[in-house]
């Protein structure tokens, strides 16, 4: 007994004291956090070590005094930290990622990717972190071979001397703007590939603009003399050279802060050349996942969808150019946000200009734009301040009246796009969509002849969210003859039109007794309905049961369906595995039907 208490009480001593040190290394930890957040790091590495005095087994001191150790480059030590990380919790995912990125520091960069391999292994959740590291390895890798690469060149005497020689020359102070002109169209011509593209950066080729004045001066200037956007035009195609598929070069590059300060300025200069070889070195970066994170990452974009958007009005290639570079950006989150902040003040305007005055501008370019502006309203609060705005609305519909008149197919491809565009919109419900219910019914109500099926799909799915915000616009498509072209559609149409159409059609019979005539006297004994009812798309059967229940209040509509089959669609459809709308009208259907024939 005696021997069993002084166990207890050994025990229970132990757990006191190792409390009261858990506490004393909670309180280092935190003194090292503080002196990381200042940039004191050897204050930190000095606090996470004395709380390892107290507990030795604490993971969170070994990783945060590896992070520490990573700023000062100690890149042993933080893996050393990291591993005995490990050894107190074998699933640290920050151990193997600073570990990951200490390998990578010392150029290990198989032991580096295993790190980063064996983070995922614990968490599958963080494969775009994982797959982020992985190309930072890559990046790092294929830098130093190229640099090992460029310097088995210096060494061979070959191209490296002349790109040596000519980034001297350009540097010289005191030239003439002219002579430096020269030696970057020179320098530009020198450089075709890899090599040299190296040589370029390992010479310092990216600190031009700092290291002469007189080219950064020129570069820079708000208002450019011939001579100065010659050598602005100069530089750029330099930048093409040394940045094409050449990732290292394109992050020093933009790292330069007059290049990235100077790049929408110079889209927006209105100088034909500079726009022209501003959007090429553009497209280098928008044309990969990597040169797009770059930009992201470096550039505040909030201001390019208006710059880039002006480029309609162009009639030469850079109006396609500039769309390229939106449609490469559009797929970006981030770029997505950062749009919303100019959207209403400056892109809006420009917006509906362009489509006002489709005739006169790149059409082209400007169906790629309208479905650019289509994509942001992916975002709800892009998609908001466009269906708030009466102007937006009034654009689009000036722009399908024109289409009226005849149109080429490029005009039609802007048709297509902005039919898709009202729909996006008509995601939304607000007072302006029912202000503009009726003029954007009666366009899309004139374009159910038009000779291209897309478009005519298109109208019939805007008639579809457009009608139900307001009964007026029923009133008028219905006297239009809506419901007879809806069944010639539905009775040739594929999936998406029937969709649409039935869609259509069920708004229109639910408040409208004429369309509920007009359906019993299209639809000879409700076939297409009866069709619609064995459909594989669930809105469909559910909308053409609400169609046909709508209808049995009709003379003589339920008496023509004695002979079909139209109790057993029905029965199968309120009592099958459908969704509760299906169900739903199926079953008012069936009563409707038996209130309206007894026979049934």
């Amino acid at each position: 007994d005696g021997f069993l208490a002084m166990l207890e009480k050994d025990a229970k001593e132990r757990a006191e004291r190792r409390q009261r040190n858990e506490h004393l290394a909670n309180a280092l930890k935190e003194k090292g956090n503080e002196a990381f957040r200042r940039g004191d790091f050897s204050l930190a590495i000095q606090s996470y070590s004395e709380g390892l005095q107290k507990l030795r087994d604490k993971q969170e001191l070994y990783t945060n005094r590896a992070q520490a150790y990573l700023k000062i480059q100690e890149y042993e030590k933080a893996i050393g930290d990291c591993e005995w990380a490990l050894k107190c919790n074998g699933k640290c995912i920050k151990a193997y990622f600073l570990m990951g990125k200490a390998h990578l520091a010392l150029r290990h960069f198989t032991e580096s990717r295993q790190c980063y391999e064996k983070m995922l292994q614990i968490d599958p959740q963080k494969e775009n972190l994982f797959k982020d590291c992985v190309n930072e390895v890559n990046l790092e890798e294929k830098r130093v071979e190229d640099e090992e690469r460029a310097m088995k060149e210096v060494q061979a005497g070959n191209a490296a001397l002349s790109i040596k020689e000519l980034l001297h020359r350009i540097a010289a102070p005191g030239q003439d703007i002219l002579y430096y002109t020269g030696g970057l169209r020179l320098l530009a011509e020198v450089v075709k590939d890899c090599t040299e593209q190296t040589l370029f950066r390992t010479n310092n080729g990216f600190s031009l603009l700092r290291d002469n004045g007189a080219v950064g001066r020129a570069f820079c200037a708000e208002s450019k003399t011939p001579a100065e956007v010659e050598l602005c035009v100069s530089l750029l195609l330099l930048w093409q050279a040394v940045c094409a598929g050449n990732e290292e070069n394109q992050r020093l590059l933009l790292s330069e802060p007059d290049v990235s300060a100077q790049l929408p300025e110079l889209l927006c200069s209105g100088i034909l050349e500079i726009q022209k070889e501003t959007l090429a070195l553009i497209s280098l970066y928008s044309e990969n996942e990597r040169g797009r994170k770059l930009l992201l990452r470096q550039q505040d974009l909030s201001r390019w969808l208006h710059i880039l958007m002006a480029f309609v009005k162009s009639t030469d290639a850079m109006a396609g150019s500039a769309m390229n570079i939106l449609s490469d950006l559009i797929g970006e989150q981030r770029f997505r946000t950062q749009c919303q902040v100019l959207l209403s003040t400056h892109v809006l305007p420009l917006f509906t200009q362009l489509l006002a005055g489709a005739r006169r501008v790149n059409q082209a370019a400007l169906a790629c734009a309208i479905g650019i502006v289509g994509s942001l309203c992916a975002e709800p609060g892009s998609r908001r301040q466009l269906a708030g705005s009466r102007g937006c609305w009034q654009g689009c519909l000036e722009l399908l009246d024109e289409s009226l008149d005849g149109s080429t197919g490029r005009y039609q491809e802007c048709v297509f796009a902005v039919l898709g565009l009202m729909m996006n919109l008509l995601l939304e419900s607000n007072g302006i969509i029912q202000d503009f219910a009726v003029p954007i019914s009666g366009r899309c109500l004139a374009l159910l002849s038009h000779q291209d099926g897309r478009i005519v799909t298109r109208a019939i799915g805007v008639l579809s969210r457009v009608l139900p915000a307001s009964s007026s616009a029923v009133e008028e498509v219905v006297k239009g003859g809506v419901v007879r072209k809806m069944v010639k559609f539905l009775k040739a149409g594929g999936q998406l039109t029937a969709s649409y159409g039935i869609k259509t059609l069920s708004i229109c019979t639910k408040s409208s007794r004429k369309a509920q005539e007009d359906l019993v006297k299209a639809d000879k004994g409700f076939a297409v309905l009866l069709r619609l009812l064995e459909a594989r798309d669930e809105p469909t059967v559910g909308n053409a049961a609400l169609c046909l229940s709508q209808c049995l209040g009709v003379p003589g509509a339920a008496p023509a369906l004695l002979h079909s089959n139209v109790l057993l669609l029905l029965l199968r459809c309120a009592g099958g595995s459908a969704g509760s709308s299906v169900r739903g009208n199926a079953a008012t259907a069936l009563g409707k039907l038996c209130a309206a024939e007894p026979r049934y």
